[in-house]
């Protein structure tokens, strides 16, 4: 505060309010092969019908990672999804020359020499046709997408009122096979009246040139212009804006409609532990991603053990979630010795509290292709995690009867009995069992930690994760400020709350906070450090249960042998 050096009257607020923010616990990652897309790019889908939207529904080739990502989503609304890049993978173009454009920040520094190009890579663009129909009304009778409009292109207002005519056009964008929609010749989109001049407006004020409008397709993207055009004065090069007075128009358009069928496009969906790595690295930073529940689908045999331990790294890494990782399908369909099979994939496996193994691969029904697939357990994993938070909390086991129940599953692939679940358990593995008129439940809550501790147990590392992420938000706030009893009070008076909570939520038994001169000396304060401890008890979740019957005389009284 400044020195007043007159008389006055001075206000000034002290905010003393803190307090340790809520964090999310919920929202999953996922990278895997798709139909459709951006590719390199988190999205975050809400439903499998949106994931269905953005990415497709899928084929054969895709079928396991859709499923996975599907089955997380039957239990929670927040899954961040990453197309995998794939090298070989093309966009269809109107010149029938794939290109691969990821997404929209490749585009705005690809160089395209086709006129339409496919917005994703993938065999998926193959089926897309563009349709231009000028501002001519002979033409406009005759044009196979007349009945998609009220009336022909003709002169917009905007060239109007500055001398210019028959600047608009109607654009449709054709599903030309049915690879979309599942009939042939089904319009997906249409634009109408859009304008040649590069800098026409719309009534609201956004732009009406065609190549802008074109762009905000779901389809596709605008490349190159088309040559076809009959510019004003004979020109047939392209259009560049240049804001003047006059704007630029494009008068007199051949009076023929344009119909470009796209092709050229490439899927290139075959797995590569090295691709989905690549895609599971857009999730590492954890302070510009917020993830919590990482899982990916188990691919071929021998890399699936590099995909696990890629994962556990990125999750240990972030210190802030678990990366859910399942055996290779082939492990536990057809296989003789399953319990041996899972097992030699579990030792192969980094040890840590930030990885979660499941047992076996799960039958589940694609209704997409009408059939049933094997997937991997992960996607479920992680959604019980999920499913855990809106019924309790993330401390709570998200194993058993309760809050363990599987949905969406036909049939498990191996059926572990208890002298396989006997050494799956020490093997660091969550058997995932079907009991008979109970259904199919997670019955393990072990980490892929080997080292005997608290944090061998998936409720009391995500426990921790909580406490250790909503704190450290909070202490942000104490950067730059003073050392002192005051700011240290603070930070006790903002965390102690917070941890009473939790225990009273039945996530700790009990917390000590120390924050003063005992561990904040004078060495520390003059290294510009401030230190709190923070002593947690864990609550523990129930592995082992023992029930003692015990058969007494008549005439004893419970009394007597009660406690001996």
């Amino acid at each position: 505060m400044a020195f007043q050096v007159s008389p006055g009257v001075q206000v000034r607020e002290v905010d003393l309010t803190n307090v340790v923010p809520a964090v999310s616990t919920s929202i999953g990652g996922f990278a895997g092969y798709f139909n459709w897309g951006p590719v390199e790019e988190i999205v975050t889908v809400g439903s499998e019908k949106e994931l269905a939207s953005i990415f497709s529904t899928p084929n054969t080739e895709t079928a396991g990672y859709f499923l996975t990502a599907a089955s997380f989503l039957q239990y929670a609304n927040a899954l961040k999804v990453v197309r995998i890049p794939a090298a070989a993978a093309r966009n269809a173009t109107s010149s029938g020359t794939g290109q691969l454009i990821k997404n929209r920040d490749a585009y705005d520094n690809a160089v395209i020499t086709a006129e339409i190009v496919a917005k994703y890579p993938g065999i998926l663009g193959n089926s897309l046709l563009v349709s231009i129909c000028p501002a001519d009304s002979t033409v406009f009778s005759t044009w196979a997408y007349a009945n998609q409009f009220d009336s022909a292109p003709g002169t917009s207002d905007y060239a109007d009122t500055r001398g210019c005519s028959n600047d608009e056009l109607h654009i449709v964008i054709v599903d030309q096979d049915g690879a979309i929609t599942g009939t042939p010749n089904t319009v997906l989109e249409k634009f109408a009246f859009v304008s040649q001049a590069s800098d026409a407006k719309a009534n609201d004020g956004t732009s009406n040139y065609y190549a802008d409008v074109l762009n905000t397709s779901k389809w596709v993207w605008f490349g190159d212009h088309y040559t076809i055009l009959d510019y004003a004065g004979g020109s047939t090069t392209a259009v560049a804006a240049d804001n003047d007075a006059e704007g630029d128009y494009l008068e007199g358009i051949t009076a023929v409609a344009i119909t470009n069928p796209l092709s050229g496009g490439i899927d290139a969906n075959t797995p590569n532990v090295s691709q989905e790595l690549v895609a599971f690295q857009l999730f590492q930073d954890a302070e510009t991603v917020d993830v919590n529940l990482l899982f990916g689908y188990p691919c071929m045999v021998e890399n699936n053990v590099t995909l696990a331990n890629g994962l556990f790294a990125i999750a240990a890494a972030r210190k802030d979630c678990v990366a859910f990782v399942s055996p290779a399908i082939t492990d536990t369909v057809g296989s003789s010795t399953p319990t041996d099979d899972v097992k030699t994939f579990a030792d192969q496996l980094t040890s840590t509290s930030y990885g979660v193994i499941d047992s076996t691969a799960l039958k589940v029904y694609d209704k997409y292709n009408d059939t049933y697939r094997w997937i991997g357990a992960s996607g479920h994993m992680a959604g019980l995690c999920a499913n855990t938070d809106n019924v309790a909390d993330a401390w709570f086991s998200p194993a058993g009867f309760t809050r363990g129940q599987l949905l969406g599953v036909t049939k498990i692939a191996f059926n572990p009995k208890q002298a396989d679940r006997d050494t799956l358990y020490k093997a660091r593995i969550n058997p995932i069992v079907a009991f008979p008129g109970q259904g199919i439940v997670l019955y393990g809550d072990k980490t892929a930690q080997a080292k005997p501790s608290a944090f061998d147990r998936i409720n009391v590392r995500r426990l921790f994760i909580v406490l250790e992420k909503a704190v450290a938000t909070a202490a942000k706030f104490q950067l730059f400020e003073f050392n002192d009893e005051f700011t240290r009070a603070m930070f006790r008076n903002m965390v102690e709350p917070f941890l009473r909570d939790v225990k009273g939520r039945r996530g700790i038994t009990d917390f000590a906070v120390v924050c003063d001169e005992t561990n904040n000396t004078g060495d520390i304060i003059d290294t510009n450090q401030f230190v709190a401890d923070i002593y947690i008890k864990p609550a523990r979740s129930i592995n082992f249960i023992t029930l003692n019957f015990i058969a007494t005389r008549t005439g004893v009284e419970f009394s007597e042998i009660i406690g001996q």
